[in-house]
């Protein structure tokens, strides 16, 4: 007997952006398509005809894109299979597992209130069969919940039972002939050949419905998966107080790829006390038995520091072309390369990187006021860039073993601190800005782009007393 191959999916409603939730299954689901060798596949349930638009189909592919979650085959769209939703309520209704339910919205809504005071579930009048239908009148089909019980095993869950008499007899389809999604959903995941649904804990009531319409058109009941949801950094549900809940909101706040594909990954995960991953390593640990129970919570200090880590693994041209999307319009990147061994391991996204090389960017001569032209204005400060230029003019390796020589010489000559005169040459270099090292800041800026700076931090009014 050969083993099915793994087929999983991920099927957001075309309603808005792709949410971080979301972004976090379609990776599980991606995951453990690529750790089983099988497919992950991609279905839009654009069913909703009212909500559903052609630009949040396009920011859900846009956001997978970006986020580098490849599906396999052509894209599902659950719209032009209604054919198929139709002819599976059809033959749910020829083998007596569903019926046709002629009942007005009001009656509906007197049987529903007074099915929800009794503790019963909707039950229509028409189930049996026993009235004659009356010919021509507009009616649903209804699904017929059997008797019993419903039991699932559910990979993240563990073993979930219902009395059936707690499900209403649902619709399958509408008076106007269009399917619901509860059928829809079960018949694209048998047509795709779907064997796993990873999904959101929001749909493991619906895990028992579709059990039961599985089993009523006798078909295999896929293994279910249902993943707690994520809540925001003060651990109620996440919502748009918490800044971010877009997978575009996380890349605009300056994270790579890479780098949130590990976070979502650590995100109500873990097989051990590993937190950074590559690809290959996600891949190879990944298990559905790794996945918490509990739901997990947004930690945006973890995001950074796993998004860190990343960049020190990342090759320079790829983080060169992250960060431009933050420079200034019409930056030139060329002075920020001799930097980027240093940039990547101390920046946590491309913001933060953004910030801490922007001193690089600076155009002359710069502008020193408030705070940062303090340390200018000291009575030594003008004598000790004096002196210090023409050092700097002389020196022929531009190397940080000779920045830093020059600068030791520097302090022990004049028998201060480095303080002394570090921070008035930091100030006239970076104007107040983010900055490593001060041999770093040298070496980064250049021989020629130093001694211009100096002289003009000594041509302007901030060195007068």
């Amino acid at each position: 007997m050969t083993t099915a191959k793994v087929v999983t999916r991920f099927a957001p409603s075309p309603t808005g952006y792709l949410h971080i939730g979301g972004a976090r299954t379609a990776l599980f689901c991606w995951l453990y398509a690529q750790k089983t060798g099988g497919e992950f596949r991609l279905r839009i349930e654009d069913t909703d005809r009212e909500r559903s638009t052609p630009e949040a189909t396009q920011a859900i592919l846009d956001g997978m894109e970006w986020l580098g979650l490849q599906h396999e085959g052509a894209i599902v769209y659950q719209s032009r299979n209604m054919d198929d939703h139709v002819a599976a309520a059809q033959e749910l209704l020829s083998s007596g597992n569903a019926y046709r339910c002629y009942c007005t919205p009001e009656e509906l809504d007197d049987i529903r209130e007074k099915s929800r005071a009794d503790g019963k579930a909707l039950r229509s009048p028409w189930r049996n069969g026993d009235a004659a239908e009356p010919a021509g009148a507009p009616f649903a089909i209804r699904f017929k919940v059997p008797e019993g019980e419903t039991t699932i095993s559910d990979q993240v869950q563990g073993e979930i039972n219902w009395q059936n008499d707690q499900f209403d007899d649902l619709v399958l389809l509408r008076a106007d002939g269009t399917p619901t999604y509860m059928l829809a959903v079960v018949v694209d995941d048998h047509n795709m050949d779907v064997t796993h649904v990873i999904r959101g804990d929001d749909h493991l009531i619906n895990a028992g419905r579709q059990t039961q319409i599985y089993q009523a058109l006798g078909w295999k009941v896929p293994e279910w998966a249902h993943l707690p949801l994520i809540h925001g950094p003060d651990g109620k549900k996440l919502s748009k107080r918490h800044g971010a809940q877009a997978v575009t909101d996380f890349r605009d706040m300056g994270y790579s790829a890479e780098g949130l594909r590990n976070y979502l990954l650590k995100l109500g995960w873990s097989v051990d006390d590993q937190e950074v991953y590559s690809d290959k390593q996600a891949v190879d640990a990944f298990t559905l038995g790794g996945i918490n129970k509990s739901p997990a919570r947004l930690d945006f200090d973890k995001m950074d520091h796993i998004n860190g880590e990343h960049f020190k693994t990342m090759g320079n041209e790829s983080l060169l072309s992250g960060l431009s999307a933050f420079l200034p319009d019409g930056a030139d990147i060329t002075k920020i390369s001799g930097a980027m061994e240093s940039l990547k391991t101390r920046s946590k996204n491309y913001k933060d990187m953004a910030a801490k090389c922007a001193y690089l960017l600076l155009s002359r001569p710069l502008e020193i006021t408030g705070k940062a032209a303090k340390p200018l204005r000291r009575d030594d400060a003008k004598d000790h860039l004096t002196a210090l230029l023409p050092r700097f003019e002389d020196l022929g390796d531009w190397s940080g073993t000779a920045i830093h020589r020059v600068l030791k010489n520097y302090a022990e000559e004049k028998d201060i601190g480095f303080g002394k005169f570090g921070q008035p040459l930091r100030a006239a270099l970076t104007a107040g800005h983010p900055s490593p090292d001060l041999s770093d800041v040298l070496l980064f800026l250049g021989k020629d782009e130093v001694i211009g700076r100096l002289q003009d931090a000594l041509s302007t009014s901030y060195l007068e007393n």
